[in-house]
This record gives structure tokens, sequence and C-alpha cells, in this order.
């Protein structure tokens, strides 16, 4: 390959190049080192070269081109450039070069198929047994016609290995006693609900197997996988072993660069200081699209200044640009040759993985088979909280065990007291749960889908409301619309349900449905719903339905494209949505118990989750050495109900490995003092000053300042200088202040036991006439107020229209603000970055539910003096 880059040594480089093929027979071809499509690329180029080096671009040096040519040149420059000879070697080569992805011939593993079996029956034999035991009492006939039907297709597409695939990691997942469940639009499938893949029944829902699989679409299904997140690495491993690493691999996801990362890059290498650099992108936030003026200015930076402007320049070029290849969350793909003769794969920076170097949107395109294994911190405090309370209630206790349709757990949603609860615990989840109010397992999934900008974008919320409430009259333009609409009052909240009204309504075929599907999800990227506007609408209208209902199902679908959810998603959310509510309706200490163990995980903080715990008459006892483990556990209290010990994770700056030690050496008898504990738990300076901190040695030395002082004196013996064994007095300490120890608790272990930071602020907030999240129960909808709290977690959601959700934390409760965006915009400092908060606004009451609408913000974080607050912040 020759590359001519005109940097002053082409004639010597071509003859080079011509003695070395003459010597040793290799033609000559033109090549052009090409690193960018036009010259005007060539500094954002020099810029990621020092970004990839990790250097300055003053550093740089010779890592940086010489010239701009390395781009493409036209074919008139490249004939004065290169000999004829070398221009035609390449149009050679490039007509050489006719191969299509379409040849990939991708074959499933056969390796799960008995002898003497074919995959077909076996997967017959196991779908049989597997109905069995899913209807012990003898399989419904229409449950046996699905099943027949979804074999014979799967047959007619040869799939049957996928789903053998799929089968026996999930087999594996339940060998282990790993908690899994099946997901997304395996949950159409009877096939799969006898499979053990999906827990949801096919009897409690109409869910359409098209959205699973289908003739038309002639691509293997995806199904979704969630494991407990602890112990996904354990099912992932087992796919390794039983594939090999040369057969399958992750699949890869590109990161592209968004404001934050683009700034921080670039500051670093036109030479800003990191100090610098954070300030540049701590002023961004995760929902913004562009870098602009204003934000410099907010850093402390003046946007006319030629290197801001040079920065700007060239952050803009980079939005959007591929950062760095990283792995999937969990898509695998399984082959039954050699994986590299399908695609590139490479060794992962994670130890034994392989990862495949294209992004997971390419392979579906290819149609290869994928299996998601994913994460789920639900389950894992699931699994975690049942066999807490399976062991404290001395009996067996497993989701299978959890009673159905329980009317006080429903009461218990319905009142959105549901801290922690999976999926319903979000501030959006929260206020709907009062005004669905839902009675039974289909109100959960309607709930988890209608809260999604989906059904929000497409007007479909209210329509529900207000037929649910009885305040707006449930019509249908025909039966068969009835027949698709009546679980939902007529209003179409499901993606199956908008394949089912094109079946119906429009004469589609099942397969065509899916293709609308498909299109649905894409068309704010690519267009396309044009075609299917024109038949859907002709469609209808040909068989007897007004143009305007058309038209407002049209403009439906087109809100799906904004995400619309899927019923068997939703559905599969659900059982766990119940599951959990179950769990904290009937047994707290446990359930909060596993959701602390489980972190991270969910919208709230261990704080907020034992602040609720206490609200429901949990008592919560703080970390102690002499009781607590690494975990949070539960102890038995007097009247045998339990009590939540708070665990040594908890302790900021103390490792799980110096907390095992600490529980080996207590199991061998009580720590009597300080000493006593630093030597026999092998301890060092700076772990015991992190369990001082956070009064975990109340029991050894008595107060913080006390046990401070022991551990300044504790020592490790050496074998030539042994310790002193005469007792020394105990120095005459002030105790703490209640204000000093609240912010230790804080500062060591994100939690107080004691009394709420505002408790003793109220005097103060008080007299700035600031009113209590209790007392606003009693106020009037539309009063003027002034609240204060602790944020403890902020919302932009993309549906909002630039609304922001803050939720803050006082003595009594919490008070839930609106935040429009002409209100942060004027105080975006204050809005993103105050951990006090106080807000003057208006009461705004619709039921049970109740906002503040925020009219100014004003930081009061200062009134904190040293307690340190964290608030979890989403898009």
């Amino acid at each position: 390959a020759v590359e001519l880059p005109l940097d002053g040594r082409d004639r010597e480089r071509l003859a080079f190049c011509r003695r070395a093929g003459e010597r040793h027979g290799l033609p000559l071809t033109a090549a052009g080192d090409v690193h960018m499509h036009v010259p005007g690329r060539r500094a954002l180029q020099d810029a990621l070269t020092a970004i990839r080096h990790g250097v300055t671009l003053a550093e740089a040096g010779d890592r940086l081109f010489p010239n701009g040519e390395r781009h493409l040149r036209p074919r008139a420059r490249l004939a004065k450039l290169y000999p004829p000879a070398l221009l035609a070697e390449t149009v050679k080569i490039a007509a050489l070069a006719d191969f299509s992805l379409d040849e990939l011939r991708y074959e499933y593993p056969r390796e799960l198929v008995p002898t003497g079996e074919t995959a077909a029956s076996h997967l017959r034999k196991l779908a049989e047994a597997g109905a069995r035991r899913r209807w012990p009492a003898g399989v419904p006939p229409g449950i046996r016609a699905k099943i027949d039907y979804e074999l014979a297709l799967i047959g007619d597409l040869a799939y049957e290995s996928y789903f053998l695939t799929v089968h026996d990691i999930v087999s594996e997942a339940r060998r282990l006693n790993i908690l899994c469940q099946g997901r997304g639009s395996a949950a159409n499938s009877v096939v799969c609900y006898a499979l053990g893949v999906t827990e949801v029944d096919p009897s409690r829902g109409e869910l359409l197997m098209e959205r699973f699989i289908s003739r038309e679409r002639n691509e293997p299904p995806d199904i979704d996988i969630d494991f407990e997140h602890e112990r996904r690495e354990e099912v992932i491993q087992y796919i390794y072993r039983k594939y090999g690493r040369e057969r399958t691999a992750l699949t890869a996801t590109v990161i592209s660069y968004r404001p934050r990362s683009a700034l921080r890059d670039i500051a670093k290498v036109l030479g800003l200081d990191g100090m610098q650099a954070e300030r540049l992108s701590g002023v961004m936030q995760w929902w913004d699209s562009s870098v602009d003026a204003d934000r410099m200015r907010e850093a402390g930076f003046e946007p006319g200044n030629p290197q801001v402007q040079r920065l700007l320049h060239l952050v803009g070029q980079l939005l959007g640009f591929p950062r760095h290849l990283s792995q999937h969350v969990g898509g695998f793909v399984i082959s039954q040759g050699l994986l590299e003769e399908l695609v590139p794969i490479e060794n992962a920076a994670m130890e034994d993985r392989t990862v495949i170097e294209w992004d997971k949107d390419d392979l579906d395109d290819l149609g290869l088979l994928k299996v998601d294994v994913l994460g789920l911190g639900m389950l894992s405090a699931l699994r975690r909280g049942l066999a807490l309370a399976s062991t404290f209630r001395r009996k067996p206790l497993g989701l299978g065990d959890i009673p159905k349709e329980d009317p006080r757990v429903y009461e218990m949603i319905s009142r959105a007291d549901t801290v922690g609860v999976f999926q319903v615990e979000s501030r959006a989840q929260m206020s709907m749960l009062p005004r669905l109010r839902p009675r039974e397992f289909y109100d959960l999934v309607i709930e988890v889908a209608i809260v999604r900008p989906g059904p929000i974008q497409g007007g479909m919320v209210h329509p529900y409301l207000k037929r649910r409430q009885g305040l707006e009259p449930v019509t249908y333009p025909s039966d068969a619309v009835k027949g698709v609409l009546s679980r939902t009052l007529g209003v179409p909240i499901f993606q199956e349900q908008v394949m089912q009204l094109a079946i119906v309504a429009a004469g589609f075929t099942p397969g065509e449905a899916d293709q609308l599907r498909r299109s649905m999800a894409a068309w704010k990227r690519r267009g396309g719903l044009g075609h299917f506007e024109r038949r859907l609408i002709e469609g209808m209208r040909s068989r007897g339905y007004h143009e305007d209902f058309a038209k407002a199902i049209f403009s439906q679908i087109q809100g799906f494209g904004e995400y619309g959810f899927p019923e068997s998603h939703a559905a599969s959310f659900a059982l766990l949505v119940y599951s959990s509510a179950w769990l904290k309706c009937y047994e707290p200490a446990a359930f909060t118990c596993a959701l602390i163990n489980s972190q991270p995980m969910g919208f709230y903080a261990p704080a907020q989750l034992v602040r609720d715990a206490r609200v429901h008459g949990v008592e919560v006892r703080p970390v102690c050495i002499a009781h607590s483990d690494w975990d949070c556990s539960l102890e038995r209290r007097a009247d045998d109900e339990p009590a939540l010990r708070l665990g040594l994770r908890m302790v900021k700056g103390l490792g799980e490995e110096a907390a095992h030690r600490i529980e080996h050496a207590r199991a061998t008898a009580p720590f009597a003092s300080v000493q006593d504990l630093t030597v026999r738990a092998d301890l060092s300076r700076r772990e015991l000053e992190a369990l001082a901190d956070a009064a975990a040695l109340r029991e050894l030395g008595g107060n913080r300042h006390l046990t401070f002082w022991q551990v300044a004196g504790s020592e490790q013996e050496l074998p030539l200088a042994p310790l002193s064994r005469h007792p020394e007095g105990t120095p005459l300490l002030t105790p703490p202040s209640e204000g000093q120890n609240v912010a230790a608790d804080y500062r060591a272990t994100g939690l107080t036991l004691g009394r709420h930071p505002l408790a003793l602020l109220r005097e103060q907030l008080e007299s700035s006439s600031v009113v209590t999240a209790r007392h606003l129960q009693d106020l009037p909808h539309g009063r003027g107020v002034r609240v204060a709290g602790i944020v403890t977690a902020r919302q932009r959601p993309g549906s909002a229209g630039g609304v922001m959700f803050i939720t803050l934390e006082d003595e009594t409760g919490y008070v839930n603000l609106i935040v429009w965006e002409r209100v942060w915009e004027a105080a975006r400092r204050i809005a993103n970055g105050s951990r006090l908060l106080e807000v003057h606004g208006m009461l705004q009451k619709e039921g049970e539910v109740t906002h503040v609408v925020a009219r100014r913000l004003v930081d009061r974080t200062p009134l904190l003096g040293s307690v340190v607050t964290q608030s979890r912040d989403f898009r």
C-alpha cells in the first residue's frame, strides 16, 4: 500500500515501495491513509489524537500528522499524485471486494439435543413437561392449541435450538438458586411460560405471539432474561464454559460524546488543569445536549476568549462522536461454529470475557442469535428479603408462596406507600397510583405501562383516567375494536393493542402489524411511517370506521414512537411490583434490610429507606461492633418481631474484608476493649477511625470523643515490643453535641438514627415562615407556601417538557416540587447543586396527590454546616 500524503517524503516512499515490490514480487496499490472526510476536520483529528495518547496538544509533537492531507481526495487529484498503475490496482481490489453481509450463514448451537432426539422433538418434550407443571389439573384446550401453534411456527422458522439454549441458561440459574425472569416479548409465548423462561401466565392477559416471532419478520426472537444483579457473572461464566470463548461473546455498544465528557476531554488537551476541566463539565447536566456561552460564564470562563472559543468549536464538533467501545449490558451471541468466522471479536477489559466489536443493533440486522443476560437489583433484593423473612419466621418463603391478589397489598399501593417497591417508587408513579388505585394484577400491568413517554406523548393517560373514574363514557366504534381495547377502557396503551387494531380494523396481517410496531420505534430517527399512515387510514375507512377515529389512532401510534411499552414487558414487571409490594407490606424489616444490602439500586438511598421503615414501625438499631455483621441483619425483639440492625457495610472507609475479620474474631469471644478489637481483628488505624466516626465502638468506649481517644492509644503488638498491660485512665472529654453527632452520622454512614437535621433547624426555619411537609396536608389547594428540606432526588424526564421534579425531605415527611423550566433556568445552580433547598411556591392538590409548584428557589445549604447529604438524580 503506497501512501502519498505530501509530507516531503512521497518520492522517497514510492521508490522504496517499488524496490520492495520488485524484490518480493508484490504489486503496488494506491492508499490514502484517510483519517477524516474533509480537511476542515484536522483540528478535531489532532484533538482526538491527543486524547488517545493522554497528552495536551502542545505535548503531542510528532504524534500529530504534519499536514491535513489525510482526507478523502477527489479522484482527479489522486490522478496527479499517483502513477496510473497504482490507481488501477486499487480499482481492481475494489472490484474484488464484492462480499455482502447477507452471505454470513449463522448456525444455532446443537449440543443441547440428546442422542436420538431432534431439536423439534426435544423442545416439544420439554414444553409438554412444563405445561403439566404449570397446569397440574390438565392443560386447558385454549392453551393446548396455543402451544401447538407456537411449536409449529418455531419449527417452520427452525428456531428450536434458540429456545433450547435459553431454557438451558435459565435451568442452570435455577440450579444455582439464582432468581431470574424472562421479560419483554418472550412473555407473549405460552411455550416460554411452559419452559419456565417467563413467569407471566398467558391466561392473565391477551398477549400477541406475533409481537414475539413472525414468519414475515423471519428473524430470531429477542429474549431478555433478568438475573440477580450480584450473581449475573455466575451465569455469564457458565455460558463461556458451556460454549467456549471461541463460540460465544458479549455484544458491544458504542459510547458517544455528550457535553460533559466532551468538555472534560477537550479542556485537558487544550492545556486546562484538572480543576478547570472539572469545573467546566460540572456546570453541564445530564439533560444538556449542547454547550453555550452561558454555561461558560457559569463556570467562570469568558466566552469571547480565543481559547474558550476554540474549546467551544471543538466540543461542538465532538458531540455525538464515538468515544469508546463498551460491553453491552448482557447481549450474548452463541454460535455452532467459530464466532470469529462471522464477526470480529476481541478480549474485553474484564478478565475472562470476549466481546464482539460490532454494536448490538448491527447484530440484530444480521439476524444472529442473541440472548440478553441482564442484571436486576430487585431480584437480588427479593431473594434476600424472602430468605431473611423465611429464617426469622422459621418457615419456608419463596416467590411461589406469596399469596395472589391480596387486598391489603393493593390498598398500600393505592396510597402510593411504595418507597422501595419495584417500578412504582418514582415521583411520576407515586402521583399516578392514587388516581388509578390498582385493585388487581392487570391494573399493575397498566400502571407500569401508562407512566411512560409513549402513552403520555400519545395523549392516552388522561382519557384512560377519566374513563376509569367514571368521568367520561367508554365507547367503541365496533365490536372488533372493543375486543382489542375493552381491558384498557377503549384507550390503546400497549404496543400489542396497536398491532391488534391494525389487524382487526385496518386489515393488516400479523406480520405487517409487527412491521408497523418496528417502524413506530424508529420513525423519529428514520421516518417511514407515511406508508403506514395511508394504509391504516384507508384500511379503516374501507371497513366503515370514521376517518377521525383512524387519524386519532395514528396520532397515538406516533406517540408510541417516543417509547411505547409492550404489554408483555409490563406484565413481567408487574409480577415483581406485586411481589416487592407484598414483602414491604407484610415484612417491612426484611424488605428494608434486603434493599440496603442490595445497594446501589432504585430511587432511594439507605437514609430514605431507613426513614420509611421507621415510619412503618420497624425498630432500626445502629451499627455496633458487638452485633453488626457486614450486611444489615434482623434481630429478635422482646415481642418476637424483627428489628433491623444496620451492618458494617454502612461504615464509610471500612472494607468487606475487614468486616469479615471482625465477624470471625467476635465469633470466638466478645471484644473486651478497643485494643482487644485492634489486635484480634487485625485492624489498621484508618479502619478503627472509620468505626469510631460511625459510633460503632460505643459499647467498647462510650461516646465518639472517648472512642477516638482509645483508637489513638491502640496499637498492634510487635514481637520485640509487647504491649503494656497496665490500664490507663479515662480522660474527661466533653461528649459531642447533638448537632455534632448528627453531622458525624451523615459523614460516616450517610444517615442518622437521631433527630433529623431539619428538626434542629426548625426554629430558624419557622422564623422565615417555612412550614413542614406534614403541615401541607392541612392547607388548602392554591395556597402560597414556603417549604424547605434536604434534596433527596431530582428528575427531569425527557417527556416532561423541561420540567424538573425535586423531592425534599424534612423531619415530618417529603415535599414534592414541580419546577418549571423558566424557574430552574433562572436559578440553575441552586436547582442543580443545593443540598438544603428553600422553595417559595403554590400548593397544588388533586385528591391525595400534593405538590408545591415552585416560584422561587433559595439555597439554604450553609445551614447544614458539616452535615453531608447526597441526592439521587435521574433523567
